[in-house]
């Protein structure tokens, strides 16, 4: 085979194979970032215990600004405390779960930060589903299940960050939920023929017992009486004199 020959034949096969490293580092590249979890020897029933999230940028242009994280069931928001993250963010609890957000990291920047659990309960895992934004309003969903995750040919799964759990230790058991403030009991409902404000209190003293008539009434009606007798005792009396 003629030298010139040859060497056009290298350099294309030399092409070629750069081609395709290229193509597969650029397929590689948004399949390996995901969003992950580690709690390292978490047993289920473990009280306080530290769980370290990682968010892995995969936008050229923006930083992440916020994580949201939807928690999963057993674990409320007031289960969780802010330990540390990113310089300047800071936790805030959501209906179902917290976000975690602040001045935006620089461009390529993974986001790190640890929050502390109050109890983890009973099971063999618990995921965390997470929304990753970008300061220019992207936002990656990191909320797909094991069977949901296998993505395309390519591995373009967006898996949520999953943590498993040991068997809880001997003796463990859950703690008692927060404290709540005890109600208040109930007043009482008034009765019928009770009194439900002081006017209608004063209304009922003012009352015999018998067919409910005031006792004013048979008083006046005897003041009247005596009045009237007084005045015709009076009128006799004149005209008797006059006799």
């Amino acid at each position: 085979m003629p030298r010139p020959t040859l060497t056009r034949i290298l350099r294309r096969t030399g092409a070629l194979t750069a081609a395709a490293l290229a193509t597969a580092v650029a397929f590689a590249g948004p399949a390996a970032a995901h969003t992950e979890v580690e709690a390292e020897g978490a047993r289920a029933l473990d009280q306080n215990v530290a769980l370290t999230f990682t968010a892995e940028s995969e936008s050229g242009s923006a930083g992440i600004s916020k994580l949201e994280v939807i928690l999963p069931e057993g674990i409320t928001p007031a289960d969780i405390t802010y330990k540390e993250g990113p310089e300047g963010w800071k936790l805030a609890p959501t209906s179902r779960g917290y976000t975690v957000s602040g001045p935006k990291l620089a461009v390529g920047k993974d986001a790190e930060y640890v929050v502390t659990v109050r109890q983890l309960p009973d099971t063999k895992s618990l995921v965390f589903k997470t929304l990753q934004t970008y300061s220019d309003g992207q936002v990656d969903r990191w909320i797909e299940l094991d069977e949901e995750s296998a993505g395309d040919d390519h591995g373009h799964g967006h898996p949520a960050p999953r943590l498993d759990l040991k068997a809880a230790a001997p003796g463990a058991k859950p703690v008692s939920p927060t404290p709540t403030e005890e109600p208040t009991s109930a007043s009482p409902s008034p009765t019928t023929g009770a009194p439900s404000s002081p006017s209608a209190q004063a209304a009922a003293d003012d009352t015999d017992g018998d067919d409910g008539i005031p006792v004013g009434v048979p008083i006046g009606i005897g003041a009247a009486v005596v009045v009237l007798g007084v005045g015709a005792w009076w009128l006799r009396s004149r005209r008797g004199g006059a006799a």
